[in-house]
């Protein structure tokens, strides 16, 4: 057996660091949350390279006495706690005392501090964990650290990192958490010598709110205020018109701290349970505020998981402050010819079926069948759609209708009511087929009769038409004369950003414009009645969704599908006959 040895504190340090550094963007954090409890009233941040070559953060708070200055970087040394009893009251941001030491034994890293009261600075320089003499320097009051070469010494972790867009996209979310959590303080962000953020101080939280994700969700927010004893929450949750295909846009905050907790945005979507479609998480800005002494911060290496004394109740406390909220709140959502399916676009649509319009037009199309054609059968499901991973041609969602007495399969005609909704009117009757309800399409076959959904089997002619333009790379775009901008999460821009090449290729081309918004420049013309900034939500949704990077072609594959959904027809459209053949002929081609 091996002999057990103590292990040096370099090593120790890179442990740590492996702990707490995990990239760029946790060295921000981890300053950040330094300057805001050092009483800090403007925090300047300067990336390059996405963080990798260089991390600047200068503060103006209260600064580092210079007897303390090599004291500040060793392992595990804080002001913040003294006991075992004050880690069952943190009421800091930090109180480790290894954030400084881990960074420092992976990189080069200056530091420089002056006090308010000291007529002088002094720096101290340590490179991968080896200090240098402190020496005089001039600087303004407060601290100022300087991180260069992140992992130069330890390059296992260094190849780990990705590109200089992703890498940046999570020093920016980074930074939105803290500025979100502290309105009060001016903090600027700045990349590659190019201003991204620029936040000045507010009074209102919505302001801050609106100054990183747009007027448009701005708008759309919710007040929500509960106090229950010492507990309290409060803070903006958005309409249900309002939803992303992930929980990233639920920013929690307890005491001035950005977690992550399940329980928390599980009671989010159970709140939002009937207002949003599966698969959709709602958004919101909420801050917790409850005595330190009732939750334990100390589980999570970079602090981003909390223990509550009281899960349950604060559980509770948060669905029942957001039911009612919903209860006393106008969410109707506004009604549209042809309602969007996007990520900020109305949930529901009125135009969609209830399960007794299905069975109804089921009884309807099996009466007509019965009448017309000897021996045919039932709505037939999905004969001549083809294969693939399209949506299929699925009759009334694919259910086979139960049995029916046969006074119930004819079709009626002594109810005006039935009459009324079950028209069939001259002009959508073609050789071929016709439309029922502005929504299927019904033709015969060898068997009887095919119903048909018109927006997927347009979906599938599109997606079969765009999928051969790609691979011939004579897909249509047009240029915006105006281009379009769009407000997005600091990850999602990053990844807009990377993906611009796989993007083109689909017709949408983006531009950078600065802070949390891309320019759409171009656009695919089958697009053309769409809002740009609906479809490239969407896209990003699709290129974030998966959690992981997907594979090129599959990911192509899964944007061309998006995109001939948002170009198809859509349950609801009015089509003329020679539509309506058209697209009947168009399903054998497949």
């Amino acid at each position: 057996m091996a002999d057990i040895r103590k292990l040096a504190p370099g090593v120790v340090n890179q442990i740590a660091a492996g702990e707490v550094i995990e990239r760029p963007a946790s060295v921000v954090k981890e300053l950040l949350e330094n300057a805001v409890d050092a009483g800090a009233t403007r925090i300047d941040v300067v990336v390059e390279q996405g963080g990798a070559q260089r991390v600047r953060i200068s503060d103006n708070g209260c600064g580092i006495p210079p007897e303390q200055l090599s004291l500040a970087v060793a392992s595990h040394a804080t002001s913040k706690i003294q006991n075992t009893d004050d880690l069952f009251r943190v009421a800091t941001l930090g109180f480790r005392g290894e954030a400084l030491a881990s960074i420092a034994s992976v990189s080069r890293m200056m530091v420089r501090r002056r006090c308010a009261a000291s007529a002088a600075g002094a720096e101290l320089e340590i490179r991968g964990g080896q200090e240098s003499p402190a020496r005089p320097c001039g600087c303004p009051p407060g601290t100022t650290i300087e991180v260069g070469d992140l992992f130069y010494n330890t390059p296992v972790r260094r190849k780990f990192l990705r590109t200089t867009q992703t890498e940046f996209g999570h020093v920016a979310e980074a930074f939105v958490r803290v500025a979100l959590a502290r309105p009060e303080i001016h903090m600027t962000l700045t990349h590659n010598q190019r201003i991204v953020h620029d936040v000045t101080p507010v009074d209102r939280w919505l302001d801050r709110i609106t100054a990183f994700f747009g007027a448009e969700l701005g708008d759309g927010l919710i007040w929500v205020d509960n106090r229950e004893v010492d507990v309290r929450v409060s803070g903006y949750v958005a309409d249900p018109r309002f939803s992303r295909g992930n929980n990233r846009m639920q920013y929690l905050m307890l005491n001035g701290r950005f977690i992550r907790d399940r329980s928390l945005q599980h009671a989010l979507g159970e709140a939002y349970r009937g207002l949003l479609l599966t698969g959709r998480y709602p958004i919101a800005f909420l801050r917790l505020e409850m005595p330190p002494q009732a939750i334990d911060v100390n589980v999570h290496p970079a602090k981003l998981e909390v223990r509550f004394a009281e899960s349950g109740r604060l559980y509770s406390q948060l669905l029942a402050a957001l039911r009612n909220k919903f209860l006393t709140t106008d969410l109707t959502a506004k009604a549209r010819l042809n309602p969007p399916d996007s990520a900020t676009g109305p949930e529901r649509s009125p135009a969609d079926p209830t399960p007794a319009h299905r069975q109804q037009l089921v009884d309807w199309a099996r009466g007509v069948a019965t009448s017309g054609h000897s021996g045919a059968g039932s709505a037939a499901n999905g004969r001549g759609t083809g294969t693939g991973a399209t949506p299929p041609f699925r009759p009334f969602d694919g259910a086979a209708a139960p049995a029916q007495p046969e006074a119930a399969r004819r079709p009626t005609t002594t109810s005006s009511a039935t009459e009324s909704e079950f028209r069939v009117d001259a002009p959508h009757t073609a050789g071929l087929g016709m439309q029922v309800h502005n929504r299927y399409l019904v033709t015969e076959s060898a068997d009887g009769l095919v119903v048909i959904d018109q927006h997927a089997l347009h979906e599938r002619i599109l997606y079969e038409q765009l999928r051969a333009r790609v691979l011939d790379g004579t897909l249509e775009s047009q240029r915006l004369l105006v281009p379009e901008p769009v407000s997005l999460a600091p990850a999602e821009v990053a990844m807009v950003l990377e993906s611009r090449d796989l993007l083109r290729q689909l017709g949408v081309d983006v531009e950078p414009f600065g802070g949390d918004t891309v320019l759409v420049a171009s656009y695919p013309a089958m697009l053309a009645n769409l809002n740009p900034g609906e479809v490239l939500r969407q896209l990003v949704e699709r290129l974030t969704g998966a959690g992981k990077p997907p594979e090129r072609r599959d990911l192509l594959d899964d944007l061309l599908h998006l995109i001939a959904c948002k170009a198809a027809v859509k349950a609801g459209d009015r089509l003329s006959t020679d539509e309506i053949t058209a697209h009947l002929e168009q399903r054998h081609l497949f």
